[in-house]
């Protein structure tokens, strides 16, 4: 029986998010995403199609050894074939070859993939789903029973639809999983769907809500499905998938337990998503949205001068909810628009005691802006902003100077051959260092002759590595002799940070870029050795 008062998770990240264009996982990417989402603490893990990939059952093996704590795992397949028995059928054996407690079933509920598709009567497709449901619980599987285009096939033929759930109910499924397999479905249609189908299953099972977000509605779908009567969720955490991607997790379980009041995760796990979504992305090699709700960068940014008053003031006045209660921050963005408010609070993080009268947040929203006004940007250039405010209220000591620097690019006729060399003069308190270094470009054998040059006064930098790099021309009516903007992103293993340079050069204003990141990474590195030593 479906506990009301909970919402069951099934994590499709390893199945349906593998079918996303793009997206690659070995068996190792496949044991990481897996212990990251047992670690959140999803219920259920649909980990791959042992029947379709040789990839998905050799991770089976490899997972026996998990020791998962909170989530289990559970093998996808469909319905047995046409005209063959189940006993017979080759990917039923391999679902009960994979080992898994749960085995989740597609079958068909839309009469027109019954005879268009699959090419079959309507009375064989019910004894597909019921002898395929029945097959696998006399062998000891759990079953999970997803209703494919079950909303298209509801508004079709209503009484159809609703006769596959009860041929899998009937058979023993312990989960009636409503798929909205093309994604184009409107919240007004799941609502009505969902309430049917769990007054016809009259309680018999839990039902499911399965949503992909072709028509850009899969959470608010997942959403409106729990709110009458699911109490089992399918998504995969990031929201990735086949076509435009399944409903994003990430996205829908704060709602579910922050609005709705359901929990789906132990309780304290809600604070983990964000971290665990970034993880997920990161083995996928995809970027998580920075405008994706609750767990992007940009949720709980706060540009306009306005707004960042108003959260000062009163929290709930410009958030829907505590950016701590999933992981996130509060983040105001630097800019013209932000207003002394924001940039007061920023500033709190060098000098604590500074307030929006303060002469340094007044003296400082005039420089932004001034630097806005000729091309800078510090929205996406935290580290830069805060050299700024050090420099302001004289927290800033230059760690070190370059004395000169030269950069040369060669493009020989064999392509395979071009390189850029660059040298640095560097001076550090009293000494002077020259290295030089080649690169694939300009910028990148700059950052190696820079960093060459200061490890040996600094040799913390050889952790450091440019991450991200980004040309913005500012003014293009220049054409060729425009100023540019260059955003550089720097991570040393531990965490990352961005600058900003502007120049009608490209490389002097990455020059500049390059100095404030070195100059970040160096600056908190002695901050946090002073900490520790007091």
């Amino acid at each position: 029986m479906a506990n009301l008062d909970a919402v069951e998770i099934l994590d499709t990240t390893l199945r349906d998010g593998a079918q996303g264009q793009g997206i690659s996982f070995s068996a190792r990417d496949k044991l990481a995403v897996a212990r990251a989402l047992d670690e959140l603490g999803v219920a259920w893990i649909e980990a791959g199609n042992p029947g379709s990939n040789p990839k998905d059952m050799d991770f089976f093996r490899q997972a026996a050894g998990l020791a998962l704590q909170n989530a289990k795992l559970c093998a996808f397949g469909s319905t047995r074939k046409k005209g063959v028995a189940a006993k017979d059928d080759a990917q039923l054996r391999s679902l009960l070859e994979a080992g898994t407690e749960a085995a989740v079933i597609f079958g068909k509920s839309w009469d027109l993939h019954v005879t268009e598709v699959l090419r079959v009567s309507l009375e064989e497709n019910l004894a597909m789903i019921a002898e395929t449901v029945a097959f696998l619980r006399e062998r000891g599987r759990r079953v999970f029973y997803d209703a494919e285009h079950f909303f298209d096939g509801w508004l079709a033929n209503p009484g159809y639809a609703l006769a596959s759930l009860k041929a899998a109910l009937d058979s023993g499924a312990e989960r009636i999983v409503l798929c909205d397999t093309n994604g184009g479905s409107f919240p007004d249609t799941i609502g009505a769907g969902v309430a049917a189908a769990v007054q016809s299953s009259g309680g018999a099972a839990p039902v499911g809500i399965h949503a992909h977000n072709d028509g850009g509605c899969a959470v608010a779908n997942t959403i409106l499905a729990v709110k009458a009567g699911c109490r089992h969720v399918q998504g995969t955490l990031v929201g990735f998938g086949e076509r435009c991607g399944n409903a994003a997790l990430a996205a829908a379980i704060p709602g579910i337990e922050l609005k709705l009041g359901l929990p789906c995760l132990p309780e304290g796990r809600l604070r983990l998503i964000s971290n665990i979504t970034w993880q997920v992305a990161e083995i996928a090699n995809v970027a998580v949205s920075d405008d994706m709700p609750y767990v992007g960068a940009n949720a709980f940014a706060h540009k306009a001068g306005m707004h960042a008053d108003g959260i000062l003031k009163l929290r709930r006045s410009f958030e829907h909810i505590d950016p701590v209660s999933v992981g996130n921050e509060r983040h105001f963005v630097m800019s013209e628009a932000g207003g002394r408010s924001a940039i007061a609070e920023r500033a709190k993080k060098i000098e604590p005691s500074i307030t929006k009268d303060h002469p340094a947040a007044a003296s400082l929203a005039e420089k932004l802006k001034t630097l806005e006004a000729g091309g800078w940007q510090f929205e996406g250039a935290d580290a830069s902003f805060e050299l700024l405010v050090r420099r302001e209220l004289g927290r800033y000591k230059p760690l070190f100077r370059i004395e000169a620097y030269r950069v040369v690019s060669e493009h020989p006729t064999s392509e395979a051959l071009a390189c850029s060399h660059a040298w640095a003069k560097v001076w550090v308190d009293g000494q002077y260092e020259i290295a030089a270094a080649e690169g694939d470009g300009p910028v990148n054998a700059l950052d190696g002759a820079l960093r060459r040059a200061l490890k040996h006064f600094y040799p913390e930098l050889e952790q450091v590595r440019l991450s991200d790099y980004k040309v913005r021309v500012i003014d293009g009516t220049a054409a060729t002799a425009a100023r540019v903007r260059v955003l550089i992103e720097s991570t040393d293993g531990r965490g990352s940070w961005s600058t900003v340079g502007v120049s009608e050069d490209i490389i002097d204003a990455s020059r500049v870029a390059l100095v404030d990141s070195i100059e970040y990474k160096l600056i908190g590195d002695i901050e946090r050795r002073f900490k520790a030593y007091l």
